[in-house]
């Protein structure tokens, strides 16, 4: 008998209930507790080996407090997934790891916009100057930083 590979929607849809999971600081058992299940379930749920039905999906969305459609939405966009083809990638793992829980939390607590929008700048060109000098650019072509 040959294992089952999950349904990639699904291992999409458990991604995002692990990010905001990870991203309002609730542990598996904390959030199994409120849903009724077992941490395991929820571990499950998370790498998409069982696929979560349409009324537990609801409750997760009531315990997060986000719209059902948080959990088929695309990091980079507000539209819902076109496809199979957006599985979870490297923005959903950085969210999900400690450097990018803790990057994200800090944003979020800035309310200055142009502050915002200069954070965005510099990691835009300190990421721009570190892709020209692993390309073995001068140091002088990189991009200028105005904030």
């Amino acid at each position: 008998m040959t294992k089952k590979t999950p349904n990639p929607i699904d291992v999409f849809v458990g991604s995002r209930v692990r990010l905001r999971r990870l991203m309002v600081g609730m542990s598996q058992e904390a959030l199994a507790d409120r849903l009724g299940v077992t941490f395991q379930q929820v571990q499950k749920y998370e790498k998409g080996t069982n696929r979560i039905s349409a009324s537990r999906l609801q409750a997760i969305s009531d315990v997060f407090r986000v719209p059902p459609s948080f959990f088929f939405q695309d990091e980079d966009s507000a539209a819902p997934t076109a496809g199979v083809a957006h599985e979870t990638g490297d923005v959903s793992t950085f969210v999900s790891s400690k450097e990018g829980l803790d990057l994200n939390r800090a944003f979020l607590k800035i309310e200055d916009a142009g502050v915002r929008k200069s954070i965005i700048a510099l990691a835009t060109a300190l990421s721009k100057a570190s892709a020209a000098a692993e390309a073995g650019e001068r140091a002088d072509t990189a991009p200028e930083l105005r904030i």
